[in-house]
C-alpha cells in the first residue's frame, strides 16, 4: 500500500530522516529502468556506498573492513570481472547443469513427505539451491550449508538477530575468505575447471586480485545464486496457495511454465531493492536530484506498477509482459545467472506437477527479516 500511493502522488520520494540516512525512493517502473540503465549519472560503486540502502554492507572505505564486488564496480573496472565469471551460465554450461538439476530435484522432492508437515524453505528452497550453489563453486559438498549462512550473513544488517553485531558479521566473512582463499590456492595452477572458484583463480584480471575484491565477488556471488532462487521456490508456493485456480490452469496447460516462472519472478520480486549514488546533478523524471544523493530503486514496486502490469497485485500466469519483470534488472548489471535462476524454477515445477495435487501452506507465512 505504501508503494501504491507512491507511485501515484510521489513517485520519485525523499525520505530526508530513516537508519539509512536520507535517500530518494523511486517506485515507478520506467523511472526505475531509467536509472538502471544510467550507470554514468547513478554509479553502483562500493566508494559510494554500493548497490544497497545500507552502506554497512560494503564498509568504510577507510577502514579494515572494505568490500568491492564487480556488482559494485562502475566501468571501465566492472566489465572484465564480470567477464571471469560469465562462462558458468553460458548456453553449454547450462545445458549441462540441467540433468544434474533434475537429477538433484527429483530425488529430493522424492523423500518428501505426503500428507505431513514440514518446512518448505529449508527442506526444499534451500537445500535445492545450496546444492546448485555447492555444484557452481565446486565446494565441499558435505560443507554446503556454509554456503547458506554466509549468504545470510552477507545480508544481515549489523544488528539483527542473524549476527548480532557489525564484529560477529565480519568475523564470519573472514572465515569465508580464508576458507575459499585455501581453495583457490589449490585451482591456481590446475585443470581449467567449469567452476567459479577455478575461474576466478585462473583468469588474468582476478587471479591476483586483492582480498577485498575476492571477498567481494564471492559475496555477490553466493547471494546471486542462493538467495534469489531460494525466495522464488518458496515464493512459487505462497502464489499457488493462494491462487489456486493458477495452479489448475498450469495443470491444463503445462506450456505455460515458461510463462509462470517469470510471472512468480515479477509477482513474489526475490530481491527488493537495488541502490545507486548521483554522480551529478540531474533529474529522475521530472524530480531534481542532488549530485551524491543516494537513489534507492525499488523493483519490488515496480513490478506492481499498474501503468505496466494490469491487476498488478494478481498472479496471472497468462500476463502476456511477464517477461518484462523489474527483478533482474537492466543495463550493464542485470542479473548474470537469471537464465540458471529460471531453469531451476522450471525443473522443480515440472517435477511437482508430475507428482503431487496440490502442496498447500498450513499456518501463517513467517516472513525474514529483510528489505
Amino acid at each position: 500500500p505504501y508503494f501504491k500511493q507512491m507511485r501515484a502522488e510521489q513517485p520519485v520520494h525523499y525520505c530526508k530522516d530513516s537508519p539509512y540516512g536520507p535517500f530518494w525512493s523511486v517506485t515507478r517502473y520506467n523511472d526505475i529502468m531509467a536509472v538502471d540503465k544510467d550507470h554514468e549519472q547513478f554509479s553502483s560503486d562500493a566508494n559510494f556506498g554500493g548497490i544497497m540502502i545500507d552502506d554497512d554492507i560494503v564498509g568504510d572505505p577507510n577502514s579494515d573492513f572494505f568490500v568491492k564486488s564487480f556488482i559494485t564496480m562502475d566501468p571501465p573496472e566492472h566489465g572484465p570481472q564480470r567477464k571471469a565469471v560469465s562462462k558458468i551460465v553460458a548456453p553449454a554450461s547450462l545445458n549441462s547443469f540441467e540433468s544434474l538439476i533434475r537429477e538433484r530435484t527429483t530425488t529430493l522432492l522424492d523423500s518428501l513427505p505426503v500428507g505431513e508437515e514440514f518446512d518448505w524453505v529449508d527442506t526444499v528452497a534451500i537445500e535445492l539451491t545450496t546444492m546448485m550453489l555447492a555444484t557452481l563453486f565446486d565446494f565441499p559438498f558435505e560443507d554446503r550449508r556454509k554456503l547458506t549462512r554466509w549468504s545470510d550473513v552477507t545480508t544481515a544488517e549489523a544488528d539483527s538477530p542473524i549476527v548480532g553485531s557489525q564484529e560477529q558479521r565480519i568475523n564470519e566473512l573472514m572465515e569465508c575468505l580464508e576458507y575459499f582463499k585455501r581453495l583457490k590456492q589449490e585451482r591456481r595452477d590446475g585443470p581449467p575447471n567449469l567452476d567459479l572458484v577455478t575461474m576466478l583463480a585462473q583468469d588474468a584480471v582476478t587471479a591476483d586480485q586483492p582480498d577485498s575484491q575476492f571477498l567481494g565477488n564471492l559475496m555477490l556471488l553466493i547471494v546471486g545464486g542462493n538467495d534469489t532462487t531460494r525466495n522464488t521456490m518458496s515464493g512459487s508456493i505462497n502464489a499457488f496457495h493462494q491462487y489456486p485456480e493458477q495452479l489448475e490452469l498450469l495443470k491444463a496447460k503445462p506450456e505455460l511454465l515458461p510463462n509462470m516462472v517469470s510471472e512468480v519472478v515479477r509477482w513474489q520480486t526475490p530481491l527488493s531493492h537495488m541502490r545507486r549514488t548521483a554522480t551529478v546533478d540531474t533529474n529522475i523524471g521530472a524530480q531534481p536530484v542532488k549530485k551524491g544523493d543516494k537513489v534507492v530503486m525499488w523493483y519490488y514496486s515496480g513490478n506492481r506498477d499498474e501503468s505496466v502490469f494490469d491487476n498488478a497485485d494478481a498472479l496471472d500466469i497468462t500476463r502476456p509482459n511477464a517477461r518484462a519483470t523489474i527483478s533482474f534488472g537492466f543495463g550493464l548489471h542485470r542479473c548474470l545467472g537469471m537464465r540458471l535462476a529460471e531453469m531451476q524454477m522450471r525443473v522443480l515445477w515440472q517435477e511437482i506437477l508430475s507428482r503431487w495435487q496440490r502442496i498447500e501452506i498450513t499456518g501463517d507465512v513467517e516472513r525474514v527479516e529483510s528489505n
